[in-house]
């Protein structure tokens, strides 16, 4: 991973449900004490979070640094940059208030975002996706919406690309694939369990995985071939993930430019022939 400094929290935000106990307890730590971890050593970080000085050196290699000395040199430029307040809605805002809280956790996981994308894996998901025969795209609940918003989306390149969202058409869906198509799969978590049976299905005929989640360590993203990783900054009284699947969102219109720039003419004459189809039927 580059060890560009603004990537440090958004990473480690993004890796916490997949670490162990004692990393997660490191990672509390570092994230609390930011302000003096810098003049900390390795033993004083082991000894405050009760884990072994191999386990905090591990740690730092597990987010991609070299050691303690490479994260600090991330956290110090990222402990120097223009901080924005996290903030939880409260039952007395006013709707001005849920807005502004609201979007602006939107804007920040989507900047957390832009710096943790790894683009050569976009590069490569938008190429396999050019390649496929056909492309099915998996997801249950808020995650299906991106689904069907993607499925809508890529039809206008003549892709064969179909979203589903029930666990047994899925795993129909999964058993017909060859080594020439592709599944998406889409989970905020990526830990859903029937997701992941497709998933396996969809492997064990040989069709490529491309997953879009929010874990960097979820099961799904360390199954599939080609993960992409985006999560929002949710807040409290959403009881489900609204930053992440808009996030999931833009990862996916960001995979549809991507590949519009590939094949430009063909896209605008796709265009072309579409509205004027739709412009027939007014």
């Amino acid at each position: 991973m580059n060890e560009d400094a603004t990537k440090l929290l958004p990473t480690l935000r993004s890796a916490y449900p997949g670490l162990t106990k004692s990393e997660k307890a490191i990672a509390l730590y570092i994230s609390e004490h930011r302000d003096s971890i810098m003049e900390q050593s390795i033993s004083t970080i082991a000894g405050a979070t009760s884990s072994a000085e191999i386990t905090v050196s591990r740690f730092c290699k597990k987010l991609g640094f070299q050691g303690l000395q490479s994260l600090k040199v991330a956290l110090a430029a990222e402990v120097h940059s223009p901080a924005v307040a996290y903030q939880s809605i409260q039952p007395e805002d006013s709707a001005r208030d849920i807005a502004g809280k609201m979007f602006q956790n939107i804007m920040d996981g989507l900047q957390d975002t832009l710096k943790i994308l790894d683009f050569q894996a976009v590069e490569k998901a938008a190429k396999t996706m050019m390649a496929a025969r056909r492309i099915a795209i998996y997801g249950f609940g808020n995650s299906a919406t991106v689904c069907r918003d993607m499925e809508t989306r890529f039809l206008r390149f003549g892709m064969v690309v179909q979203a589903y969202a029930d666990s047994h058409m899925q795993v129909t869906s999964a058993s017909l694939l060859s080594h020439r198509d592709l599944a998406i799969a889409i989970s905020h978590t990526g830990a859903s369990r029937d997701l992941l049976e497709t998933v396996h299905v969809a492997q064990s005929r040989g069709a490529k995985i491309l997953a879009i989640t929010s874990y960097a360590q979820s099961p799904l993203a360390k199954t599939a071939d080609i993960a992409l990783i985006g999560m929002g900054r949710e807040i409290h009284y959403q009881s489900e993930a609204v930053a992440s699947r808009l996030v999931h969102m833009a990862i996916a219109d960001l995979l549809y430019m991507a590949i519009a720039m590939h094949m430009p003419d063909k896209y605008w004459e796709n265009i072309r022939r579409m509205r004027k189809a739709i412009g027939e039927k007014k």
